[in-house]
């Protein structure tokens, strides 16, 4: 394979090994690290994490519940992928709730807040040197999720913590098209000085804009590579 091995489990005494292996598993296909499209071979999953079949094959079948695999009849288990429906609908969703999020945190954010926000787009500068993929997914995380908690909405974040997974996937794949980070550091700017401002109406198209320039870039990445998922056959 092409791929990077994943790296072995690390026991964890409070956790059972189950949802350790879940875990990993589970954030190496948010992270792509488990493409989309990619078959799932138990055996070398479980040779990778060092541990035995059965919780592999108990983590598969859990994310295929959460809609992260696809299990294909007479054929395997397969990392699921998205379709451009797929993508549209959940940045349909998103950018209306981001929106809403940066003009409501333009009222209700704290200076302590405010402070937090300068101090992500600090970190990111410096990621975008270091071409860390990996890292600027994490600032950028921790960027949104001020503006959520700045909202003071407590149902905002969780209807928007419920695309959690989805979101995760799609904030790695579009970050990574070319251009993207430095773009993202440059429209995440306009929305903090337009916060700082006390500026709802255009926080929230700031906010927007930057959630549908996200959106072209998944698409751009989605076009360039087209990832060849299997299908299932059709019944009857």
């Amino acid at each position: 394979m092409g791929r990077e091995p994943l790296v072995p489990i690390k026991l964890d005494s409070y956790k059972p090994l189950r949802e350790l292996v879940f875990e990993t598993l589970r954030e190496a296909i948010i992270k792509g690290q488990l493409a989309p499209g990619e078959r799932l071979m138990e055996l070398q999953l479980a040779e990778e994490l060092g541990v035995s079949r059965t919780p592999i094959r108990e983590a598969i079948r859990k994310l295929e519940l959460e809609g992260l695999v696809l299990m294909v009849p007479r054929k395997g288990a397969y990392v699921a992928t998205f379709s451009m429906k797929d993508v549209v609908e959940v940045f349909e969703i998103r950018g209306a709730l981001e929106g809403l999020a940066a003009a409501l945190a333009a009222e209700r954010i704290t200076d302590e807040e405010l402070e937090e926000l300068q101090r992500q787009l600090v970190k990111s500068s410096e990621l975008i040197e270091q071409a860390d993929l990996n890292g600027m997914v994490e600032v950028d995380t921790g960027f949104h999720q001020i503006l959520y908690q700045a909202s003071r909405n407590q149902r905002l974040a969780q209807i928007i913590n419920n695309l959690r997974d989805q979101i995760q996937r799609f904030r790695q794949t579009s970050l990574s098209y070319p251009g993207r980070m430095k773009s993202a550091l440059e429209e995440h700017r306009e929305i903090v000085d337009a916060i700082s401002a006390r500026d709802p109406e255009l926080a929230r198209r700031l906010a927007q804009e930057h959630i549908e320039n996200a959106e072209n870039s998944m698409m751009q990445v989605i076009r360039q590579e087209k990832p060849n998922a299997p299908q299932e056959e059709p019944q009857g």
